[in-house]
């Protein structure tokens, strides 16, 4: 592969520690021109879908990249390290689902390969810190040009463990969604996009009824947070071109009582 000067890095490590502090002083050693651009580092720890959903939203949005993912609750156990080529991207870290949505986001997996050589790791015989010891040193020596195959042997692109996908039943006038993902400002990003709007006949919509349980809200289905009135909820597309219900000046999370696998209702109201 041609070598690039960007890392993108993302994990559930957290700053209180110095775990991120290691993987960029191990990729500084290893490939000091490198540039890291730090996506987040606040993932609910061992929360790997949400680390996916955020994964997926921003790698369409970074230069040609060394994309490393670490959120591993397997750490130490048998499942695999892998390589994933997707795209203008080489994405790095656990085979848990964490990086199959990234991937498809870049148009899918090209190439897969296990991170086995001994020679693009560390050798510091500890087996909870595979950031520091495997995944980082591979990262960084893909950036400095080391090609892919030198990492490991290929494995199958069908044999990656992919995430369930969320919940999507579009008919006519009507959406059957989940809750995709929830963000720092409280707002449920649904696992409805514009093309299921469009499909649903509920693009032009003024308002939309939201219905989870025996609970219901009728919103406007608005272009910003402001086309409902401060406390109030709101419909509307967002960055990821995924529709969300959000709370003007709130956080929709906790006013509408629901969360990641809610399941949800969405049509036009009843006149």
């Amino acid at each position: 592969m041609m070598a690039t000067g960007w890392i993108a890095f993302l994990t559930d490590y957290g700053r209180a520690d110095g775990f991120v502090a290691a993987c960029h002083g191990v990729i500084a050693r290893i490939a000091p021109a490198a540039r890291v651009i730090d996506i987040t580092h606040d993932v609910p720890p061992q929360d790997v879908r949400h680390g996916a959903v955020v994964l997926a939203d921003t790698v369409p949005y970074l230069p040609s990249s060394v994309v490393v993912g670490v959120v591993d609750p397997g750490v130490g156990t048998g499942r695999r390290a892998v390589v994933v080529v997707a795209g203008p991207h080489v994405l790095v870290g656990p085979d848990n689902g964490l990086l199959t949505w990234a991937a498809d986001a870049c148009g899918g997996v090209m190439r897969a390969a296990e991170l086995t050589e001994p020679a693009y790791r560390l050798a510091t015989g500890a087996t909870t810190f595979d950031g520091r010891d495997v995944f980082a040193p591979a990262a960084a020596h893909l950036a400095a040009g080391v090609d892919v195959a030198a990492l490991g042997p290929d494995v199958p692109v069908e044999s990656l463990v992919r995430l369930p996908s969320p919940r999507l039943v579009v008919g006519d006038g009507s959406i059957e969604a989940e809750v995709h993902a929830v963000d720092h400002f409280g707002t449920l990003s649904l696992s409805a996009t514009v093309a299921a709007l469009e499909r649903a006949g509920l693009a032009g919509a003024p308002s939309l009824l939201v219905m989870a349980g025996s609970r219901s809200w009728t919103m406007p289905l608005g272009r910003s947070f402001a086309a409902a009135p401060p406390g109030s909820p709101v419909a509307l597309v967002d960055s990821a071109g995924r529709l969300a219900v959000a709370v003007n000046a709130g956080r929709a999370a906790a006013v509408l009582g629901l969360d990641v696998g809610d399941r949800v209702t969405v049509r036009a109201p009843r006149l």
